[in-house]
This record gives C-alpha cells, sequence and structure tokens, in this order.
C-alpha cells in the first residue's frame, strides 16, 4: 500500500492486532515491486510472505511482482476493489482474494440514506433560500410537496452498497425500485424492492441513486436521453462512480434547474475550477468523501485484520472475491 494509507489505516488501535494474528514486521512497507527487485533485505521477506494485507495504492500484483513471491498462497485488501491490482497472474497462481469491500459500503450506504432522505425534504433549497431571506420562511407556501412519506427511490445496482441502502430505506414510507440485469426479482422484491427496467426507474423515481460498477457497458448509462426521462424536480445521487453519467447532459439539466443532483464522484474526479456545478444552489458536490474516512477506517482495516485470523486458523475467508462475478462489480 502507499505510505499515507498506511498511516491512515494502520494506527495505534489495528497494528497490534495484525501483529497478534500474523508474523509481521510492522516497518515493512512495499509500494514499489520495481524497486524491491533490487533491495536485499526486502527480496528476502518477500520470497517467504504468505500473506499480503495490502490497501490504497498497492501496485499491481503482476506476473513480475509474483515471481519475488513464492510462498504467497493469499491477498488480504484493506479497502474496496481490488480491480487495481489483482491481475490474472494473481488467478493463474490460485491465490486466495479477500476484500473489505463489504465493511466499505456502510458508510456510503448512510451518504446516500442521508442524501434521499436530505433530498425529498429539499433542506439544500430551504438552506439557500433562509440564507438569502435572513429572516422568515414560510415552508408550506414555498415547499408544499415536499417530503418523503409515499416518495419513489430508484437503486440502480443491487450491488453491496445497493443492498445496504435497500436495509437503510425499509423503515420508512418509501416505496423502492430497483434496475440490475444480474439480480433476482424475487429476492428484491424479500427485500421491499420491485425490479424493473432503467428507463421505467428513471421516470417513476423522485431520487435516482446510482450504485452500478464502472464498467465499459456502464460508461454514460444516464446520457442525455436517459436524463431526459427523469421527473421535473427529481434528484440524481451518484457515490457510485462519475463515469455512470454523461457530465455535459447533467451540467446542462442542472443549470435550467430541472433537476437536483447530490454528487460525491464526478468525471473528470475533480471538476474544472469553472465548472458551473460548484455554484448551482441546487447541487451539492462533496469531494469523495462517501466511502471509508477517519475513524470509518479502523472498521474496513479491523475486518481485514479478522480475515488473516481466518485463515490463519485454516477457515474461509468471510469476504471472499470471486473471480468469475469480479468482472461485473465494482
Amino acid at each position: 500500500m502507499s505510505a499515507p494509507t498506511r498511516a491512515a489505516v494502520l494506527g495505534d488501535l489495528i497494528l497490534p492486532e495484525l501483529v497478534r494474528v500474523a508474523d509481521v514486521d510492522p516497518g515493512l512497507l512495499v509500494t514499489d515491486f520495481g524497486s524491491a527487485r533490487s533491495e536485499d533485505a526486502l527480496r528476502q521477506r518477500l520470497a517467504v510472505a504468505e500473506v499480503l494485507f495490502t490497501g490504497w495504492g498497492c501496485p499491481p500484483l503482476d506476473a513480475r511482482a509474483l515471481e519475488l513471491m513464492p510462498e504467497l498462497r493469499a491477498v488480504v485488501h484493506a479497502a474496496g476493489s481490488v480491480k487495481h491490482h489483482v491481475t490474472p497472474a494473481c488467478w493463474e497462481r490460485g491465490l486466495l482474494v479477500s476484500s473489505s469491500a463489504a465493511a466499505n459500503a456502510l458508510p456510503v450506504a448512510e451518504y446516500t440514506l442521508a442524501a434521499i432522505l436530505f433530498a425529498n425534504k429539499r433542506v439544500l433549497d430551504s438552506a439557500h433560500a433562509y440564507r438569502a431571506a435572513r429572516g422568515p420562511i414560510d415552508p408550506l407556501r414555498h415547499y408544499p410537496a415536499v417530503g418523503n412519506y409515499r416518495r419513489t427511490v430508484g437503486l440502480v445496482g443491487a450491488s453491496l452498497i445497493g443492498r445496504r441502502v435497500l436495509e437503510l430505506l425499509r423503515p420508512f414510507d418509501l416505496r423502492v425500485l430497483v434496475h440490475d440485469p444480474y439480480a433476482d426479482p424475487a429476492e428484491l422484491a424479500a427485500l421491499g424492492a420491485e425490479a424493473v427496467a432503467l428507463d421505467e426507474l428513471l421516470s417513476r423515481s423522485d431520487v435516482v441513486s446510482l450504485h452500478a460498477p464502472e464498467l465499459p457497458q456502464t460508461r454514460r448509462l444516464l446520457n442525455a436521453s436517459r436524463l431526459a426521462l427523469m421527473r421535473d424536480g427529481a434528484t440524481l445521487v451518484n457515490t457510485a462512480r462519475g463515469s455512470l453519467v454523461d457530465t455535459a447532459a447533467l451540467t446542462g439539466e442542472l443549470v435550467s434547474g430541472r433537476l437536483h443532483a447530490v454528487l460525491d464522484h464526478t468525471e473528470p474526479e475533480v471538476l474544472p475550477a469553472d465548472s458551473p456545478l460548484f455554484d448551482l444552489p441546487n447541487v451539492l458536490l462533496t469531494p469523495h468523501v462517501a466511502g471509508s474516512l477517519g475513524g470509518e477506517l479502523d472498521r474496513l482495516a479491523l475486518s481485514a485484520v479478522e480475515e488473516v485470523e481466518r485463515y490463519a486458523r485454516g477457515l474461509g475467508f468471510r469476504h471472499a472475491v470471486d473471480r468469475d462475478r469480479l468482472g461485473r462489480s465494482a
């Protein structure tokens, strides 16, 4: 992992737990397998490594990297997606792979729940109006149609995060629609949601929340024609990836005031400084903060440490990564 990741993830609470369950050198950090080839001490440690404890910034585990680790049997990732570093060479070696994606799904789902409830309540609008008025606001006159009672929420993707959002929405008086070509409609119904086609979801929902993975087939999934299907005044929430949305088309809809948005991800990841989205009153932009941050990183890392302990005890991973499903997940 990267040095900043190590500092954030392996703090005073987590490192002793990792040392308790594994034979690990707390001072050992690999950020580049290329340089590891020229450092005898590091190369010797890698030669006997059985498990890699990885995080954000892990270099690719390609065939050349794996040559340094003939005893390697497992990769435990203290973060979400493993696509950035687990290569086909890992699967060809038969490595076991685990991810903390389930732990990382929790704060993203919580952020999404807050965004949905605030969007239907028009919290951002009323806050701007109150600030501008500096005096009394008549909510009954200005916001006669707001609220979460019997509103319709559409989730695009029944992913780990999408399913957690489903669970969090169950106590509320909301109708929930889900579009996911790989999900079982009966299973979604048991979770309290109705499986529908994407275009129907967009046209029926008051809030649309994206939880689909970044894949070639999901790039600009919400293009101009699909954004046009959304109801006037509807809100788009994106905690997935910016590439799922046509940024230019969305910007046009938001500048016009027809739609609202809560965007934790955009394309590009950092918008140009002159983007109108920074200043629009109907847009809430956040800098990729929905995932694990601060104390939430402890939960992420503890999940990974628990997987190392399960491996050491000869048990299967609780959060194993399935190679066959990886191609259609985050």
